[in-house]
């Protein structure tokens, strides 16, 4: 192989799964939040019938960034060719493609192809590359593959709910009360203290320590993405023991009468600490409806408090 100009690499993965069912989710970027532990959001710039442009936010060494890249969709197939179209140094350009072929009815193989060049085809920039899509990539199928076989197999343990509120408000106001969360320790009553960074505008780090019913008090670590004063998409990262997965987003929609704010939650539950937490006896119904009520708890307080806030000010 030689050591500079244009390097192709392959991964791949066995995953016991349909073959269709992980086209899918690879395919429908918003479960992306859900089966790659790295992203934290993916919504889409275009979107034709086979081709479509997505921006992705997600972290890398613990930095969470954000590009955009073009994708080409080959349902029949069963393949997604991606390329980055600005990519940072010392990538000078990145693509490749997913291809899932079935392996029986219910295994398929994914195999995961990668091309790209470095800046200036410079030997140390392609090795930074190679580890780095070397890493990302065996990353990337094993979370495939645990989340994927989990998805499919488990699909009662992940589920989704809303909470929405009018308020006779604007809807900045509102989304500006959610935005400012370095300022909830003040102005929300279950929420002990919190940490917020947004070194890029729109990407924010938030750690928070929340009061439950009980007193007793909980540590939270989240990502957050904001689309000023219509949507703040997130990710908690440091989850509390009933969860493997949380991620959800606020949504703030102009009405004749003011804005409905809405609280949406998508949630997997961790059944190993069921029995711990809850007792012996309780059941994956029981987990389900006590993380629900914990989130619409403070979400409902969350958007009660916005609208005072905002209603004050209309």
């Amino acid at each position: 192989m030689p050591k500079s100009g244009l390097r192709e690499v392959e991964h791949e993965i066995t995953i016991s799964a349909p073959a269709t069912a992980v086209y899918r989710l690879i395919a429908e970027v918003e479960n992306w939040p859900r089966i790659f532990p790295p992203t934290i959001h993916v919504d889409h710039v275009e979107k034709s019938e086979n081709t479509e442009r997505i921006r992705i936010w997600a972290t890398a060494n613990g930095e969470a960034k954000n590009w955009t890249s073009r994708r080409t969709l080959d349902p029949e197939g069963l393949r997604i060719g991606f390329r980055q179209e600005v990519s940072a140094p010392p990538v000078a350009s990145m693509g490749g493609t997913w291809v899932i072929e079935p392996v029986s009815d219910s295994v398929s193989r994914v195999r995961l192809l990668h091309d790209y060049r470095a800046v200036d085809d410079d030997p140390a920039g392609l090795a930074w590359i190679d580890e780095a899509v070397d890493r990302n990539s065996r990353s990337e199928l094993a979370a495939l593959k645990r989340n994927v076989e989990l998805a499919t197999a488990q699909e009662d343990l992940t589920f989704s709910f809303e909470d929405t509120v009018q308020i006779a408000g604007s809807a900045k106001d509102v989304y500006d009360f959610v935005n400012d969360a370095h300022l909830w320790a003040e102005r929300l009553p279950h929420v002990a203290s919190v940490r917020l960074e947004e070194d890029t505008p729109g990407l924010q780090t938030l750690e928070m320590d929340t009061r439950a019913k009980d007193g007793s008090v909980h540590t939270t670590k989240s990502y957050r993405v904001t689309f000023p004063h219509r949507k703040i998409a997130y990710k908690q990262v440091t989850l509390p023991a009933l969860m493997t997965l949380h991620t959800g987003y606020w949504t703030f929609t102009e009405t004749e009468t003011g804005t409905a704010a809405s609280s949406q939650h998508t949630v997997t539950l961790n059944t190993e600490n069921i029995a711990r937490i809850l007792g012996a006896d309780a059941t994956v119904a029981d987990a389900r409806e006590y993380v629900q009520s914990a989130l619409s708890t403070n979400s409902r307080a969350t958007l009660g408090h916005a609208k005072d806030y905002a209603e004050a000010r209309a």
